[in-house]
């Protein structure tokens, strides 16, 4: 007999986390990336795409998608600007909220890179 999957997720993520995440992209305006998706493109199916994002983040099987590459004008020359989809900006929020939440407290408070010295090992 088959066994039935377990409902708990591998990683601790909230839908809310997710929700956050897009109202902070909204707010940035950004453009759309390699699958021309804009952010009210997205928003035709709001519900379900969140909930993608969450499901596959909180299995452990979320994989980003390629980034779109942009030339934009330098002083002597251009830069290559990678413009992720808005799924993805949404993902790399949840995840950047998480890593500044367990690692701000490391820094000193006088600190825009420097870990403490005596809790460089408490990184791990």
């Amino acid at each position: 007999m088959d066994e039935l999957k377990s409902s708990v997720k591998p990683f601790d993520i909230s839908k809310r986390e997710v929700w956050e995440a897009y109202l902070k992209v909204k707010a940035n305006k950004g453009a759309p990336g390699v699958d021309g998706c804009t952010i009210e493109e997205f928003e035709k199916d709001l519900k379900g795409n969140l909930a993608k994002i969450w499901n596959r983040m909180s299995s452990g099987s979320y994989f980003p998608p390629p980034v779109l590459a942009v030339e934009i004008p330098k002083p002597g020359g251009t830069r290559t600007l990678g413009v992720p989809t808005v799924a993805d900006r949404i993902a790399q929020t949840v995840v950047a909220r998480h890593l500044e939440q367990r690692v701000e407290p490391l820094f000193h408070q006088d600190s825009y890179g420097y870990v403490c010295p005596e809790q460089e090992g408490s990184l791990m």
